[in-house]
């Protein structure tokens, strides 16, 4: 049953919705997509979007490739991981050259992990299933950009919101309609990594709380919220406009994830990116 904000019974006005459920289902669809677009679906995990078998292979692939790491004065507490990000390589409205080659050799690194194939080939087939269309990278000034990021966050990440176009504009040669990320779960700890989305987006008034490249967690007090938290294997998709963090991990285990963010754009295919 959808969550109610408020209902005025002295006027016999209709409830308010909040919509902001987070779902558990078996399999993506492209109504899930849709929705989590428009905003009325918080976040959906997707139950056994890959074996644990699976996602073992792909880990034990792991132990052989070096991780980098974001850059800690920016950063902070540490995230792992294999893979550019835009905001690692921004300048004056394009990717710098070093962004390209860091591409290639994150292609590279992610080659081969699962039985000599790419894990990434195995997600955009997944999703391209449920979507009924084509998912191509985003293109920026005409060249394909790098998608698939492998990361590791053991000691959480800050609330913080994932907008190309606003955070860096110019990048895009294409502006999607809708943001959404998507984090496949290759491990998971016994305890913790919750991801936490919020139904709050960024405001200009927010900076005053700003805590480094996150927020304060008071710039969501009261806010309707979804709390997912996934297992070996599953997927989780949500917009990545809205606020959002992961909790820290408790107990044994790592929290591994290959993530990109996928713009739905006004005609068929969806756009990745990292």
């Amino acid at each position: 049953m959808p969550d109610l904000v408020q209902q005025d019974v002295s006027t016999n006005a209709s409830p308010i919705f909040t919509l902001f459920d987070s779902e558990s289902v078996d399999k993506l669809t492209r109504d899930h997509i849709l929705r989590l677009a428009v905003g009325v679906l918080g976040a959906v995990r997707i139950r056994g979007f890959s074996s644990e078998q699976e996602c073992a292979d792909i880990m034990e692939g792991l132990d052989h490739r070096e991780f980098g790491a974001y850059d800690e004065n920016l950063i902070f507490p540490p995230i792992a991981k294999i893979g550019p990000a835009a905001y690692d390589f921004y300048g004056a409205h394009t990717l710098t050259d070093e962004y390209w080659q860091a591409a290639d050799e994150a292609r590279r690194l992610r080659g081969g992990l699962y039985h000599g194939s790419d894990p990434m080939d195995m997600a955009v087939d997944w999703v391209s299933g449920a979507w009924g269309d084509e998912v191509v990278p985003a293109r920026s000034k005409g060249r394909e950009m790098f998608a698939g990021m492998i990361r590791e966050i053991p000691q959480g990440a800050k609330l913080h919101f994932d907008e190309i176009v606003r955070e860096f504009p110019g990048i895009l040669d294409e502006t999607p309609t809708s943001f959404l990320t998507l984090n496949w779960y290759l491990s998971m700890p016994e305890e913790g990594g919750e991801t936490r989305v919020y139904r709050r987006r960024w405001r200009p008034a927010d900076e005053s709380l700003r805590d480094g490249y996150g927020y304060d967690e008071k710039v969501v007090e009261g806010e309707p919220v979804a709390v997912v938290r996934p297992r070996t294997g599953d997927a989780v998709i949500f917009d990545s406009r809205n606020l959002h963090a992961v909790n820290e991990i408790r107990g044994e285990g790592r929290r591994v994830s290959l993530s990109f963010f996928m713009g739905v754009t006004g005609r068929g295919p969806l756009q990745i990116w990292s």
